[in-house]
């Protein structure tokens, strides 16, 4: 455990309306104390690092300045959020972050009233403000009134077509709502596209900020009938050098940049546009991610995502690793085959390092594309790479290709253009929770005419999974794999492409067959290893297909069995229940064999670890073994006993 910093002014703040007899030098004060009660929370539980202590500042001012929980005050994505919920009545639980039965690392609506809409994915905020102006001005009365709405996002979301989609309506409308941008300079990778370089624009130019220098409190000194005319030069200046007429044209009154670890400034800008803001608002900032704590302000990453840590040293408390990870066994598959084929390009959305393009980049940065937080124009961009005779890997999680989804139906699907998805953090993901598990690729992939879809049974199988996406040029298809790391089977020095639609036997037995899509194969297998002790020997095959699917083998499993039954990391609706149509179309289910098809329960399931989620899902080896005693009518003994 770390030692607990000290934090007198924090002890005497629970919720933020303790925050109101505080005097600006003592909200200073404890933006600091909320800083270091932060890096303190995460060294012991691991998360999102730098994004929350760029906006410790930020954080203290609102809550000072704002009325929350009436006035509605919604974090883009969300993982900014830990010195949020330290000032509001959670501090006594944030070293809970991200474990089970503890805090979300999130926000998240039944958590606390606080928290008034959930989050985990970006470029939302904006909507939802409206949503709460709008709702207020209707005559909305939630529990604790609705009051002003404020929305805070990021420079990298602000990427997103959904924000400007929002703003547009946002300023047409014109309701009273503010928008603060986080500008730090940095998304989880450096920020990309027009956008970010208009940021920058914004505060980089010294001759504008030479000016601010000068000028600062210049005004209040000149003679009263000079002021005027000062103001508007000055307001001249900004706009000629610095601009906000990007967001001035979509409805917007806007303020900035303003520096964003100033707290006097801060606080001044918030007290002013409150009193006075009559439409729409944007106030700018600009942030340090990282700040104030030099191992994550250093880091390349700024502390984005970290385990446990050293807070003096910053050193990460990582196991040692058995095998390598999913993510980098398919960039260096990727890698592999891209040496070979100089048509072979690579497009992720502002998640390089997560799935691993940044090797790929290194090696091929002609040929790798990161679009920014922009799913749906990263898969509309691959199918038209596809069309002009490009083989595109389309590198995503499974959750933020959702986002792109109907790109995904219209213009690679009906296209029949052979883009090929590389579908990270597949399955259960862990600390992240519902909103990062890969749970819906399956059934949202596989009901779609002709595409082709694989998951991978362990690491050496994505390897030839990777080979085999390489060499499907008639359609499109689709490889899944989980977060972390592989099982620790040996490697295949090259990718041997796989048939198509055909699964394999692992194990021969008798009475019942396990047929298995995807990493839960190595449950199966010790399942099997206890069921053997009750001379009970399954069958156990890999589907690797879930389309097309492997017919003859399915049917063979039917036919020599008295049991089958699927198991896949993911919903209803996806590998099981396209077996199960299968079996219903060729008559099988009239000659008595029983069928089972285990998948991901209908529920959305709260963070922990994946193994603990796993067993809460029913599909870790117990419950595998638990359900083939069920179907052959086996008697079980308690886990216990």
């Amino acid at each position: 455990m770390s030692q607990q910093p000290v934090t007198p002014i924090l002890d005497r703040v629970s919720v933020p309306a303790d925050m109101k007899s505080l005097s600006d030098a003592e909200l200073c004060q404890l933006a600091d104390e909320v800083r270091a009660e932060t890096i303190s929370a995460v060294s012991e539980t691991g998360g999102h690092l730098g994004a929350g202590l760029g906006v410790v500042e930020l954080t203290t001012a609102i809550h000072a300045v704002f009325d929350t929980p009436k006035d509605r005050l919604i974090w883009d994505v969300g993982h900014q959020c830990y010195p949020h919920k330290i000032l509001t009545g959670r501090r006594d639980r944030i070293r809970t972050l991200r474990q089970k039965g503890g805090l979300s690392g999130f926000t998240k609506r039944s958590e606390s009233p606080f928290d008034p809409f959930g989050a985990a994915h970006s470029s939302t905020s904006i909507s939802a403000a409206l949503g709460f102006a709008v709702a207020r001005d209707l005559g909305g009365a939630p529990e604790y009134g609705i009051g002003d709405t404020v929305a805070v996002i990021g420079d990298g979301s602000m990427s997103a077509g959904m924000a400007f989609e929002a703003m547009n309506n946002a300023g047409h409308i014109g309701k009273r709502m503010f928008v603060i941008l986080n500008d730090n300079e940095m998304s989880i990778a450096p920020p990309v596209g027009a956008m970010s370089s208009y940021l920058s624009s914004l505060y980089a130019g010294a001759p504008f900020q030479e000016f601010k220098a000068a000028a600062k409190g210049a005004v209040s000194l000149l003679p009263h009938p000079f002021q005027e005319g000062a103001r508007r030069a000055k307001e001249m200046v900004k706009h000629m050098t610095v601009g906000g007429t990007l967001f001035e044209e979509l409805g917007f009154s806007y303020v900035g940049p303003i520096d964003g670890h100033d707290m006097d400034t801060l606080l001044s800008v918030l007290r002013t546009v409150r009193t006075r803001a009559t439409g729409p608002m944007l106030i700018h900032v600009v942030t340090t991610k990282g700040k104030g704590y030099a191992p994550a302000e250093g880091a390349r990453d700024k502390g984005h995502a970290t385990a446990k840590f050293d807070v003096v040293t910053g050193k990460q408390k990582k196991a040692p690793s058995n095998a390598p990870s999913y993510t980098k066994v398919f960039a260096n598959a990727l890698i592999q085959e891209a040496a070979e084929d100089d048509k072979i390009a690579a497009v992720t959305a502002a998640m390089p390092d997560g799935t691993g393009l940044n090797l790929f980049a290194e090696r091929f940065p002609s040929r790798c594309f990161d679009v920014g937080i922009a799913e749906q124009h990263g898969v509309t961009f691959c199918a038209a790479l596809a069309a002009g005779g490009i083989k595109p890997f389309c590198a995503m999680y499974s959750t933020f290709l959702q986002r792109g989804y109907d790109q995904v139906v219209h213009d690679v699907a009906i296209q029949r253009l052979p883009v090929r998805f590389a579908i990270d953090r597949a399955g259960l993901v862990g600390a992240d929770g519902a909103t990062h598990a890969g749970s819906f690729d399956i059934a949202y992939l596989a009901n779609l005419p002709d595409f082709v879809v694989m998951a991978a049974a362990d690491e050496a199988e994505l390897v030839h999974m990777v080979a085999t996406a390489a060499r499907i040029d008639d359609r499109p298809s689709a490889f899944r794999f989980p977060r972390g790391e592989g099982v620790g089977v040996e490697l295949p020095e090259r990718g041997i492409p796989l048939e198509i639609g055909k699964g394999r036997i692992i194990k021969e037995g008798a009475r019942v067959a396990i047929l298995s899509f995807g990493t839960r194969l190595s449950e199966v297998e010790k399942a099997a290893e206890s069921l053997s002790a009750r001379g009970i020997n399954p069958t156990i095959a890999d589907a690797r297909f879930a389309k097309p699917l492997d017919e003859e083998l399915i049917l063979e499993l039917a036919a020599n069995h008295e049991a089958l039954i699927t198991i896949e990391e993911g919903a209803v609706g996806g590998f099981g229940s396209h077996v199960a149509q299968l079996l219903s179309d060729e008559g099988v289910f009239d000659n008595g064999l029983k069928f089972r098809s285990m998948v991901l329960p209908d529920t959305f399931i709260d963070h922990a670890s994946p193994n603990e989620m796993y067993e809460d899902a029913k599909l870790d080896a117990h419950h595998i073994e638990a359900k083939v005693l069920d179907v052959l009518g086996v008697a079980q003994m308690s886990r216990k006993a």
